[in-house]
């Protein structure tokens, strides 16, 4: 299996698809009968979702809403449905912000030891249950190697134990190029942004290491 996504990855980067990310989703789609597209509506997010839209209109975009996101986040992510008519499928933590906030007080720092329940708790559980009971079998991500260390050592197409084909189409794009993808397409962006699991731009949240 490692060896035919490691040939498939060498395809498309011989061939140029890195710099032709429609290509890399439209062949993603014939690999499966489930997809869906995750967000967090984070910077440059609009182009993942218009990607994957001008391909699909209908795909699941699925977003883990936290509870903790900025005003203008939010702002941004209502724009972006209505702009794009995203099939939005959000999954919220089983507890609301203010009721967890109420037991256990403010969202613990990265530093505490309590971090790492919490991020459990508004983020990798409400993913692990839209996995469970939408059974996507391709998973396409924002996901760049720009990010952090750990996304510099991924590929663009990867499958995890379960059989998800994971996808990430713009990973070897840089912050240029998505702000000029952002430009030719007349699109917003949000930097006004903040993500609890993560807190330090550079530092994953574990969602994806472990999926």
């Amino acid at each position: 299996m490692s060896s035919s996504l490691d040939a498939i990855n060498r395809d498309f980067s011989e061939n140029g698809f890195s710099k032709n990310p429609q290509a890399l989703i439209e062949w993603a789609l014939t690999q499966g009968e489930r997809a869906i597209c995750t967000t967090n509506f984070r910077p440059f997010e609009a182009v993942i979702l218009h990607m994957v839209t001008q391909v699909r209109p209908d795909m699941p975009i699925v977003w883990m809403d936290s509870g903790y996101n900025t005003e203008a986040t939010y702002q941004f992510a209502d724009e972006l449905i209505t702009r794009l008519n995203l099939n939005m499928v959000s999954y919220i933590p089983k507890r609301t912000r203010a009721h967890r906030e109420a037991l256990e007080g403010p969202m613990p720092g990265i530093d505490d030891s309590r971090h790492a329940a919490f991020t459990q708790e508004v983020k990798i559980e409400p993913f692990e249950r839209a996995l469970s009971e939408m059974r996507p079998d391709v998973w396409f991500t924002a996901l760049r190697a720009e990010d952090t260390p750990e996304r510099a050592k991924m590929q663009p197409v990867s499958r995890n134990s379960d059989g998800l084909v994971k996808v990430a189409p713009v990973l070897h794009w840089s912050a240029k190029e998505m702000y000029q993808y952002l430009q030719a397409h007349d699109l917003p962006n949000n930097f006004d942004y903040f993500d609890p699991t993560k807190v330090e731009e550079k530092r994953e949240c574990g969602l994806h290491l472990q999926h």
